[in-house]
């Protein structure tokens, strides 16, 4: 592998990223500094901290990096089942995201998982 992005859970996070922005788009713009930041920033975070902790010569450190990145990761979810609450977003559009989103986690236990071992 040259880089991380050949990291295939690299890449579907960026695609998560892209999907993240599209939707958010649609929130009520007195959300812009609320919600639809908290959201952007986490979903950024995400493929941001594959890259960092891949980057890194210590395998500790690149565990690390993956683990704060699932937990970007919860933290996005959470904040989109909040958006869902206060019916910023529709269920149905909701699925994508989250259907990526868990494929992105399963990914990333996985990698985490492989790098303990």
């Amino acid at each position: 592998m040259k880089s991380y992005r050949d990291l295939i859970v690299w890449q579907k996070s960026v695609r998560l990223v892209t999907i993240v922005y599209e939707i958010v788009s649609k929130f009520p713009e007195e959300e812009r500094f609320g919600l639809i930041s908290q959201i952007k920033r986490s979903a950024v975070s995400v493929p941001s901290n594959i890259a960092e902790g891949y980057g890194r010569n210590y395998t500790k450190d690149y565990s690390r990096f993956l683990q704060i990145s699932r937990g970007s990761l919860y933290e996005m979810q959470t904040q989109f089942e909040i958006a869902l609450n206060l019916k910023f977003i529709k269920k149905e559009d909701l699925k994508e995201i989250i259907n990526l989103s868990i494929e992105v986690e399963k990914m990333l236990n996985s990698l985490i998982k492989k790098l303990k071992s």
